[in-house]
């Protein structure tokens, strides 16, 4: 089942809707991936939400690139930005990336987003969505989404 940004969207739009507020935010947020010895590197990276997909773009044979050819699974974290007030919460995205090749879709995505070129394009699939926030400075609250699944509401004090 390939669950896209769109697929994500149209099965919880309103969480959706925060999660894409918060990338918005700021610019640059936080890759992780898996090394050669599976250890996990994180590394800061761009997104874009276009034409219902998440896009990773990454410059010529970064190690975040190669990483992700050898191992798609990724997650992402939205930038906090700066103080403790991470408006929206703390939102997370985890799934597969998969490089583009298609130059019709590398063209395309291109005339958009204009990236410096040589560019390693990946498309994303979602495995799961967090957003982490205070309710009423007196709850933790947790809301998750899997694909085929409801969104799951934790509350913890």
């Amino acid at each position: 089942m390939h669950t896209n940004w769109e697929a994500f969207t149209s099965a919880e739009p309103a969480l959706a809707k925060t999660v894409a507020e918060r990338f918005g935010a700021h610019t640059h947020h936080v890759l992780a991936t898996l090394r050669k010895d599976g250890s996990p590197r994180t590394t800061g990276l761009e997104v874009r939400f276009l034409n219902g997909e998440l896009w990773l773009g990454m410059m010529p044979d970064s190690l975040k690139a190669l990483d992700l050819r050898r191992d798609p699974r990724f997650a992402l974290q939205a930038n906090p930005g700066t103080g403790t007030g991470m408006g929206g919460g703390d939102v997370r995205i985890s799934g597969r990336a998969f490089e583009v090749d298609d130059a019709d879709t590398r063209s395309k995505y291109a005339e958009e987003v204009e990236p410096p070129e040589p560019f390693h394009l990946f498309r994303t699939e979602l495995t799961e969505v967090v957003r982490t926030y205070v309710e009423d400075e007196t709850y933790l609250v947790l809301q998750v989404w899997k694909p085929g699944e409801p969104v799951r509401t934790l509350k913890r004090t």
